[in-house]
């Protein structure tokens, strides 16, 4: 509240309240609600405008009518793409530089030379070429590695050495030293990593900066366990906080972070709601707008 007033000097009436404060005496004085996730007694009919601070939008769109009742969804955009790849970059030069394999020498007290391998060397896959997966794509090129793209569209984007359709990946994947997901959670990306896409790859790193219910766990184990996935990074699960009964946990070929590979900043977050705000009074384009079709 205090730096949104103090910074942006917007002339809209607000209320700041904690989700579970809201009642339904606040949502008939409002016409648009901001905020990470619906409350609880969320209602559609009195607003004409939803800004999510997330960049996922999939906890708003499991409530019913945003078509019928016309009402605008836009959600927050601002660095999450440099942010992501730094944390790819991170976990895939960890790998190839031996850093565990050293570590370990060093605590054994072994002198042990073995060659690190090099990112240009590297076939990385990145299922979702928007602006988070042109970004990966952008600092993986830029150190020579081959990256390819994956989409509904197949439509060709910068960065990626090709895009294709979802339904032609198989063959790409089996060559991938890495496969990389960015994609939101909608109903066709559900369980979408499952043991038939599994099975086309070779021994590939999987990494995960989307959404969590995109990957069926049972199956990325079984892929593990098969060595169809030589490591799974995963910065997001299915069900957050990861369960301690997960068996995810104590295994030595999984990394779990707890979802905190683009962090949105509060300055951000208020500056990407301020800008939001103004554009749609001057009538000028959004290119935050949620489509209702692909769900982002």
């Amino acid at each position: 509240m205090k730096y949104l007033l103090d910074h942006h000097h917007l002339q809209q009436n607000f209320r700041f309240l904690r989700i579970e404060d809201i009642t339904s005496a606040d949502f008939a004085w409002a016409d648009a609600y901001v905020g990470s996730r619906p409350c609880q007694n969320f209602n559609l009919s009195n607003l004409s405008w939803v800004h999510s601070f997330n960049a996922g939008v999939n906890n708003y769109l499991e409530v019913k009518g945003w078509k019928e009742n016309n009402i605008l969804l836009t959600r927050t955009v601002c660095n999450f793409g440099q942010k992501i790849s730094e944390y790819c970059l991170s976990y895939i030069l960890k790998e190839l530089q031996y850093h565990h394999k050293f570590q370990k020498n060093q605590w054994e007290k072994k002198w042990e030379p073995k060659t690190p391998k090099m990112i240009r060397d590297q076939t990385i896959v990145i299922y979702g070429t928007g602006e988070i997966g042109q970004e990966i794509a952008k600092t993986f090129s830029s150190f020579g590695a081959a990256v390819y793209g994956v989409s509904q569209s197949g439509r060709s984007k910068d960065y990626f050495h090709k895009v294709s359709e979802s339904t032609e990946a198989n063959s790409l994947v089996s060559e991938a030293d890495w496969v990389i997901s960015t994609l939101p959670l909608t109903k066709k990306t559900t369980n979408y990593f499952n043991s038939e896409f599994f099975t086309n790859l070779n021994n590939a790193g999987f990494i995960n900066v989307g959404r969590g219910a995109t990957v069926d766990e049972a199956a990325l184990i079984q892929a593990l366990d098969t060595k169809k996935v030589r490591c799974a990074v995963l910065d997001v699960v299915a069900v957050e906080p990861l369960p301690e009964s997960s068996s995810l946990w104590g295994r030595r070929d999984v990394t779990i972070t707890p979802h905190i590979s683009a962090v949105t900043a509060l300055k951000e977050a208020v500056h990407c709601f301020s800008n939001t705000l103004k554009n749609i009074e001057n009538n000028e384009p959004l290119i935050n707008k949620v489509d209702f079709e692909k769900g982002y």
